[in-house]
C-alpha cells in the first residue's frame, strides 16, 4: 500500500476550535485542520509548526499530539497516517490564504455535515483533551466508512 505521513493542527482558545475551510486540492469544500504532508527533513511535529504557517499566517508556540489516525483507502490502495496536534499557544490571527479560509466554532457547533465523515467519530473526543489512536477504512471515493477502530492511549509515537 502506497502510504503517506501528514500533521494537522487545531487552533483552539475560549471553548473554540478553528476549522478552516478547504478552497482548493484533497478535501476542498470541508472544514478541517491545517496541515498536510510531511517534507524530507523535517519532523512531524515541525511540519505540522510550518503548515498552520502556510496555511494560516500563525506561528505556534507549543503543541501537543493527541492523535495519530490512519485512513487506508481501499478502492486507490493508499493509505495515510495523519499525526493530530492541540495549540493553544499561538501567535497571530488566522488569515485566508489560497487554500484555506478561516473559520471558528464553539466546541458544540463544529460542522460535522461539512466535514470528513470520520470527524464525528473522532473530533469530539480530541476536543474533550483525550488522547487515542485510530484506524479508518473508505470503502470508495465519496467517502464511504468501512471498518474503524478507535482506542484511547497513554503516549503517542512520534
Amino acid at each position: 500500500m502506497d502510504t503517506t505521513v501528514c500533521s494537522q493542527i487545531y487552533l483552539l482558545k475560549q471553548a473554540q476550535v478553528s476549522l478552516p475551510l478547504k478552497k482548493r486540492g484533497f478535501g476542498a469544500g470541508w472544514h478541517n485542520g491545517y496541515g498536510g504532508k510531511v517534507e524530507s527533513g523535517e519532523s512531524i511535529e515541525q511540519s505540522a509548526i510550518r503548515e498552520l504557517k502556510e496555511e494560516a499566517g500563525v506561528v505556534a508556540k507549543n503543541v501537543s499530539k493527541r492523535a495519530v489516525l490512519t485512513f487506508n483507502f481501499i478502492n486507490s490502495g493508499k493509505k495515510t497516517i495523519s499525526h493530530i496536534y492541540w495549540c493553544e499557544d499561538f501567535a497571530g490571527e488566522p488569515v485566508e490564504t489560497e487554500e484555506m479560509q478561516p473559520f471558528w466554532f464553539k466546541f458544540a457547533e463544529a460542522p460535522y455535515e461539512k466535514m470528513w465523515p470520520d470527524d464525528k467519530l473522532w473530533f469530539p473526543k480530541f476536543l474533550a483533551g483525550e488522547k487515542f489512536e485510530a484506524e479508518f477504512e473508505f470503502l470508495d471515493d465519496k467517502p464511504t466508512i468501512g471498518k474503524y477502530n478507535i482506542k484511547n492511549v497513554d503516549y503517542l509515537s512520534n
